[in-house]
């Protein structure tokens, strides 16, 4: 049952192992954001939810290339991208739901939630300026001296117009910095359809102006996500300077919960881009004998199981006290301000 040809970049694991940690990465993430939905529309999450339905493969495959040491900057729907780099069901709940005990302590919500020191960055809501935070880390262990390391920054295709993401990715490419930016090309910026976004045939396209290398990717496609985001981790981290892949995919839901997403034409839905990457997963998983009906079944009771646990103390957790609580940033709570001119 077990294939032994081994991708690059796998160090020794075979395909059918990193696939099914993906699969299961990814499972666990959609039913976690149905978790949160569900959530929201009881009544329990204060703020909007933003869910990762039809990223999943790309996303996990960002996560699951990166290494403990790299750099990640995850997006609003990389959720599986998160959990793949090493964030608990709990951190994740705890964000949602404001418990004090979370790696934000409850002064932010829902996606924007991180534990910089161990590589893992807070998202900054204005699009394309988190290419610029990772670029200031890689200067930072440059400086240090650390090499090897990668950073990976997550957009959507809208953050593309936007002036940070032009003088960001400039800046990585006349540094050589091992970024690799990927683009999940949802199709729509909100509710701006390519056509009033961009109007190259291709978003890799764009990668020629600044010297940077691309790659375009099915993000339906669990396996080639895999394989392309290996390849693009493998070059950045080899010296070969940033790297642009862009991802072409639907999103299977609204731009958050609070959005019907009513003006996704029915076409689109029905098309390639349309497929669910959980169900093409299974599908892969079922043809290649790697599981069955049955176990997939088991797979999702095991992973409902998994998230009901961790949800529910987390509910029970305090939130923060607004007249105890040290309002100072997490990352200066050492620095006193009682310097006086």
């Amino acid at each position: 049952m077990s294939q032994t040809v081994l991708e690059p970049g796998t160090s020794g694991v075979t395909v059918d192992s990193k696939y099914l940690t993906a699969y299961r990465c990814m499972l666990r993430a959609r039913l976690l954001d149905d978790k949160f939905a569900a959530l929201y529309r009881a009544g329990k999450i204060h703020g909007g939810v933003f869910l990762g339905r039809g990223q999943e493969a790309l996303s996990v495959a960002i996560g699951l290339t990166l290494q403990k040491t790299d750099v990640f900057a995850p997006l609003i729907r990389d959720a599986a991208g998160r959990l793949a780099f090493g964030e608990t069901v709990a951190d994740a709940a705890r964000t949602y739901l404001g418990s004090s005990l979370g790696p934000m302590r409850g002064r932010d919500g829902n996606v924007h939630r991180g534990r910089p020191r161990e590589g893992y960055l807070p998202m900054i809501s204005h699009l394309g300026a988190m290419i610029s935070v990772v670029n200031g880390v890689l200067f930072a262990r440059r400086i240090k001296g650390i090499s090897g390391c990668v950073g990976a920054v997550t957009l959507g295709e809208g953050a593309t117009s936007t002036g940070a993401f032009h003088e960001a990715l400039n800046q990585a490419a006349v540094e050589k910095l091992p970024l690799v930016l990927v683009v999940a090309n949802n199709q729509f910026a909100y509710s701006t359809p390519n056509t009033r976004q961009f109007a190259c045939d291709d978003l890799a396209d764009k990668a020629v102006g600044y010297g940077v290398e691309s790659h375009s990717v099915d993000a339906t496609d669990l396996s080639a996500c895999l394989k392309t985001l290996d390849t693009a981790v493998a070059r950045a981290r080899a010296g070969h300077g940033p790297q642009l892949v862009v991802a072409h995919l639907l999103r299977l839901c609204g731009h958050g919960e609070h959005d019907d997403a009513g003006y996704i034409p029915p076409a689109l839905k029905n098309s390639a881009l349309g497929r669910d990457c959980l169900k093409v997963a299974e599908d892969f998983l079922v043809a290649h004998k790697m599981a069955d009906a049955a176990q997939l079944a088991v797979w999702r009771s095991e992973t409902v199981r998994e998230i009901e646990e961790a949800v529910a103390p987390v509910q029970r957790e305090p939130a923060p006290d607004p007249f105890k609580e040290d309002w100072r940033a997490l990352a200066s709570e050492h620095l006193n301000e009682g310097h006086r001119e």
